[in-house]
C-alpha cells in the first residue's frame, strides 16, 4: 500500500469483537471514509482494564485531518453523536474526569452525559489521558504495520463464499495467507471458505490472514464468526 495517514480512536470499548467491528463500520460511515480506508481493532493492555481501540488509515492527510476535527469536535462526551453515542465506553467512563489534550482542554466537564473518547493523529492527542494513550497506541501500531486486526480494507466486500487463495490476494488488500502448522504457507490454488468473515492482521508490514485446514482439503480463516445463538439451555 502507498503512504497512509492514521487516526487512532479509543472509546474504552470492553465488549466483544463483533461489537467492535460494528463500531469500526459505523464510525467509518459517520466520518465519510470510503472503500480506500483501512479500519482496524487493537487490543490495549495498558491502563486499568484491557480493552479495544480502533484505527483508521486513509491515503490523504486532508481526509485524516477532517476525521480528526470531526472526532475532537463531536466525540467529547456530548450526547447524540451517532456511532460514538452507542459505543459503550468502559475504561474512560470510570475515570470521573475530562482528561486533557495537547494544547486543549480535553473532553470537558460534561463528559458524563455521553461517551468519552480518546483520539490521536501524529503527535496530537485529545481526550482523557488513558483513552488518548490507547488511541495513540492503536495509531502507532497501524502506522508501523506491526499490529491491528483489519475489519475494513480494500476488497473486503468481495471476500464471500469460497475462493482460491490466488483470487483472494488478487481482489483484496490481503498480502499473504498463513496456514497454521505449515511453514510454506497456503498454495495459490487452495480454496478458502471465507464464512463471510475475513479478518487479516498487520504483521511486519504485511496484511496477513491466518487460516487453518478444514474439511475436503479447504482452508478457513482462523478467526471464526460469532456462532448463531441456539436454545437457551444448550
Amino acid at each position: 500500500m502507498s503512504e497512509r495517514y492514521v487516526v487512532g480512536v479509543d472509546t474504552g470499548h470492553t465488549g466483544d469483537l463483533r461489537e467492535a467491528d460494528r463500531l469500526v463500520r459505523a464510525l467509518a460511515a459517520e466520518l465519510g471514509l470510503h472503500a480506500d480506508v483501512v479500519g482496524c481493532t487493537h487490543h490495549v493492555r495498558d491502563g486499568r482494564r484491557p480493552h479495544t481501540a480502533l484505527s483508521f488509515a486513509v491515503p490523504s492527510e486532508r481526509a485524516a485531518r477532517a476525521a480528526w476535527r470531526w472526532l475532537t469536535e463531536n466525540g467529547s462526551g456530548r450526547p447524540g453523536t451517532g456511532a460514538i453515542a452507542g459505543a459503550g465506553s468502559g475504561v474512560g467512563a470510570e475515570e470521573g474526569d475530562g482528561g486533557g489534550e495537547a494544547g486543549g482542554s480535553g473532553a470537558g466537564p460534561d463528559a458524563g452525559t455521553g461517551t468519552l473518547l480518546g483520539v490521536a493523529f501524529g503527535g496530537e492527542r485529545h481526550g482523557p489521558d488513558e483513552l488518548a494513550a490507547g488511541a495513540a497506541h492503536a495509531a502507532a501500531e497501524h502506522r508501523a504495520r506491526t499490529g491491528g486486526r483489519a475489519v475494513l480494507y480494500p476488497g473486503v466486500d468481495a471476500l464471500t463464499g469460497a475462493l482460491t487463495v490466488a483470487r483472494l490476494l488478487e481482489v483484496s488488500a490481503v498480502d499473504q495467507v498463513a496456514v497454521l502448522g505449515s511453514p510454506e504457507g497456503a498454495a495459490m490454488e487452495a480454496r478458502l471458505v471465507t464464512r463471510d468473515h475475513v479478518r487479516p492482521e498487520w504483521r511486519d508490514g504485511r496484511l496477513v490472514l491466518a487460516a487453518m485446514p478444514a474439511a475436503g482439503g479447504t482452508l478457513v480463516p482462523f478467526e471464526v464468526p460469532d456462532p448463531t445463538p441456539c436454545c437457551a439451555d444448550h
